[in-house]
């Protein structure tokens, strides 16, 4: 449910429903996330973070409230999970005009790419992590087994030729747009090969021996730091159940990806591995496997081409040249990632 323009309320309106947040003086809309939306409203009292929840399969009160309940347990414990405030009626979702809202505290910092992070700061994000694997493993009942397949090459080949047809199609408007249509097209005839090359290392499904809760979104725009350390996890958005190392891994392939050329910082992921396993209690060969199936789903896919020429939707653009190369890369030293991961 995302309401619409006509029936959605005026973001400070739904301050009347939280007594401690005083009279609104200003409001200032927050740069739009791929799943929600929000605003930074100032009151007589302090700052505020008004959350407008606006992807389908996350906007149910449900789901919503299980998040809610999750980040205000983890703060209890210690861990720096940005937590809702209740309104006067004790509720932490607030339904107005057909959509959701929540209203959290402002958190005052910013985000930090993997880059800016020290060696040190790296052993200290990989432990953060484990202790919320562990933390979530305490606060929500046993995850249910799963199964998590394994992305099978011949459905890619597919997926590579519709793309392919579509970016021939594609009419760009500038030469920006055209160069990122002639990379589009190079990346996906050489995932193709490198796919027909390694077709034979397709992982096993997943089973629910390696299942836990995860934050499910664990990058750098949803960690706050304040100074060189964490203050607030944001957007549990994605709250779910799924193999517990393969966050740790994904994580680190955003956290600590060049930019430029795609690579990994090497050094650095061996710090954050090191203090994820003995946060989280997992085994150098469960990391292993993790390594191994998000390697593989990397090569397998093309959700930022999708968004492009599929949905019309620009926004995760900027993303696509660090993670296409990051494909490549990972795969021509994959001994050295693995290695880092493992050690």
């Amino acid at each position: 449910m995302t309401g619409t323009a006509t029936t959605a309320p005026a973001p400070t309106a739904l301050l009347l429903r939280y007594e401690a947040a005083g009279t609104p003086l200003s409001c200032e809309p927050v740069p739009r996330g791929l799943l929600n939306q929000g605003w930074r409203i100032t009151t007589e009292t302090g700052r505020f973070f008004l959350k407008h929840y606006l992807a389908r399969d996350t906007a149910d009160p449900a789901v919503i409230l299980r998040q809610h309940r999750a980040t205000q347990a983890l703060a209890r414990l210690g861990v720096p999970a940005a937590a809702p405030l209740p309104d006067t009626y004790g509720h932490t979702v607030t339904a107005a005009g057909g959509a959701r809202y929540a209203l959290f505290p402002w958190v005052e910092g910013r985000h930090r790419e993997g880059t800016e992070l020290t060696e040190a700061q790296s052993r200290r994000l990989g432990a953060l992590l484990g202790r919320v694997h562990i933390a979530l493993a305490r606060i929500l009942p046993p995850p249910h087994p799963g199964r998590h397949p394994s992305a099978h090459p011949s459905r890619t080949y597919d997926r590579i030729e519709r793309l392919l047809a579509l970016v021939g199609r594609h009419r760009p408007h500038d030469a920006l747009d055209a160069a990122f249509d002639a990379l589009a097209e190079h990346r996906l005839r050489e995932r193709r090969a490198l796919l027909r090359q390694y077709a034979h290392c397709r992982p096993p499904d997943a089973y629910g021996a390696v299942n836990g809760w995860v934050h499910g979104d664990f990058h750098p725009l949803n960690l706050i730091y304040r100074g060189a350390e964490p203050a607030a996890i944001v957007d549990w958005d994605r709250l779910g159940v799924r193999p517990r190392a393969e966050e740790a891994v994904r994580a680190a392939a955003i956290f600590f990806v060049h930019p430029v050329d795609g690579r990994l910082d090497l050094r650095k992921v061996r710090a954050y591995a090191r203090a994820y396993r003995r946060a989280a209690g997992l085994t150098a060969a469960e990391v292993a496997a993790a390594v191994h199936r998000v390697w593989w789903e990397r090569l397998n896919d093309f959700w930022m081409l999708d968004w492009r020429y599929e949905r019309r939707d620009l926004r995760s653009d900027p993303l696509f040249p660090a993670a296409s190369a990051l494909a490549v890369w990972w795969t021509r030293e994959y001994a050295a990632v693995l290695d880092a991961f493992t050690d």
